[in-house]
């Protein structure tokens, strides 16, 4: 009896407490890997719209400083006229050869340089961070190829003006010169507007259902 006693003993294993915490189930360590795999989520969606935020900002500071400081200072180099590129709803030949005029061949290399740089820049960061927006925030594909158009054409719209007018203070003047730079200054001046109402609208849209989602969230949390 006493050597069955003592196998019984030697059979009996002694398991340290960190023994059975290496046996927890596999189901909390999932649980616990969940949050982490959804804020990992979270960041990647969050880190495009951040370089993209930045870029409108960009976007919003080339837009004062070409349009808004750097063309209204030119009327201090043409007779206090303004420039053709400010004239949304276009010019005539008159409306040219005032400013042509009143310009020296400095005055005209100033604006040249303004279209090779601000003129340039402006527009194409325009395009490509309007058409990245769009890519985030609108999910359905043709709607998306539509809205692009408006951020596209201004773009071409409005580098092709660039040229179109530096022609018009750089050569012969003559009416179909004009004519073209005059319907080039409206068509981007209208692409514009629409690709910030664009941007403004699916922005006020995306706010107002991030309000209503926190706003049920609150009210079930309440209740």
């Amino acid at each position: 009896m006493d050597y069955m006693a003592k196998q019984v003993k030697k059979t009996k294993e002694y398991r340290k407490p960190g023994h059975f915490n290496n046996q927890r189930p596999a189901s909390s360590d999932a649980a616990v890997a969940r949050p982490t795999t959804k804020i990992d989520s979270q960041e990647n969606k969050s880190n495009p719209m951040i370089l993209i935020s930045v870029g409108l900002v960009v976007c919003l500071a080339l837009f004062t400083y070409y349009h808004l400081l750097t063309m209204f200072q030119m009327k201090d180099l043409s007779d206090a006229l303004p420039m053709p590129d400010q004239r949304i709803f276009g010019y005539t030949v008159a409306d040219i050869e005032a400013p042509r005029g009143a310009m020296d061949s400095d005055a005209v290399g100033q604006l040249n340089y303004l279209h090779k740089t601000a003129g340039f820049l402006f527009p194409m960061f325009t395009a490509v961070f309007s058409m990245l927006l769009f890519i985030r925030w609108i999910p359905n594909r043709q709607t998306r190829w539509l809205a692009w158009l408006a951020p596209l054409g201004f773009a071409v719209a409005d580098i092709w003006e660039n040229f179109a007018i530096d022609a018009l203070f750089n050569h012969d003047l003559s009416a179909g010169a004009v004519l073209l730079a005059s319907i080039l200054t409206t068509v981007r001046w209208a692409l514009l507007i629409i690709t910030a109402g664009l941007v403004v609208g699916l922005g006020a849209v995306r706010a107002n259902r991030g309000l209503k989602r926190k706003m049920l969230a609150i009210r079930e949390g309440t209740s």
